[in-house]
């Protein structure tokens, strides 16, 4: 076990490895949470990329989970189309049955793949969750709201990031912390903590931009974003998710104020 001391808040992780984050790019874009889907128990990457694109993931996380190349409804975008924690997935209607056979056969047999009938079918736009919590678009039909607390196992929120309703787009999420749109107000970040209980931050990746959700993809020990994310950018991932054990509080303000200076 590792002891983490971060914004201070003190947590014991249950992994004995971490990996700090990573820079990576999916074809010419650099947009990788598009791209990707990452839990603690599994990583979706999208076929047809380069192979540097998927060997990134394999060489980081291929000793502890799997990653399955796949496809959903036939597009690339699996990141913006399925959400998914360590206990299910869930799939969009339009997910083919071979789609769904693949993905259940290469997944954990403890992970419950499902397809969902919902209007609002990007479900990686409009859900962001952890192993615990869930965020969603206020429009969300209620049963895949029900669907969500059974199949994942979580507590389901309604809520907008910084006035955005697609919560999935602008925030990432894991069982450490929470990276929000970078003019989120401290009011709602406050909010989002309480909801979450995790450490919430504002911020940005691919040098500035605004949508976090689907320029990163993050779980407990390990984080992917774009080529273009800076030293600063990524030093905040980094903080904010608990991948720097040597990191101090005083450490996250600095870095928090050199972004801020950045965007201004």
């Amino acid at each position: 076990q590792i002891l983490f001391l971060c914004l201070g808040v003190a947590t014991i992780a249950h992994f004995s490895f971490v990996v700090m984050a990573t820079r990576t790019q999916f074809e010419n874009s650099n947009d990788v949470g598009v791209f990707c889907r990452l839990t603690n128990a599994y990583c979706l990457t999208a076929v047809g990329g380069s192979e540097n694109f998927y060997s990134v993931f394999e060489g980081e996380l291929s000793d502890h989970i799997p990653v399955v190349r796949a496809t959903v409804a036939g597009c690339r975008i699996i990141g913006r189309l399925t959400v998914g924690n360590k206990n299910g997935l869930l799939l969009p209607n339009t997910t083919t049955d071979q789609e769904l056979q693949h993905i259940r056969n290469s997944l954990p047999d403890e992970v419950v793949v499902q397809r969902v009938e919902e209007r609002l079918s990007a479900l990686g736009n409009c859900v962001v969750t952890n192993d615990h919590v869930a965020l969603v678009h206020p429009d969300l039909d209620r049963e895949t709201e029900e669907i969500l607390q059974d199949t994942l196992g979580v507590e389901v929120f309604r809520q907008a990031i910084a006035g955005n309703v697609l919560v999935g787009s602008y925030a990432a999420l894991s069982n450490s912390g929470c990276l929000v749109h970078p003019r989120t107000a401290i009011e709602d970040q406050e909010e989002l903590s309480s909801l979450l209980q995790v450490p919430v931050v504002a911020g940005s990746v691919n040098r500035g931009s605004d949508v976090v959700g689907a320029g990163v993809c993050v779980n407990d020990w390990a984080a992917f974003a774009g080529l273009d994310t800076t030293s600063t950018e990524l030093t905040v991932l980094e903080t904010i998710f608990k991948l720097r054990p040597e990191d101090s509080a005083g450490m996250t303000d600095d870095v928090r104020q050199s972004l801020l200076d950045q965007m201004a």
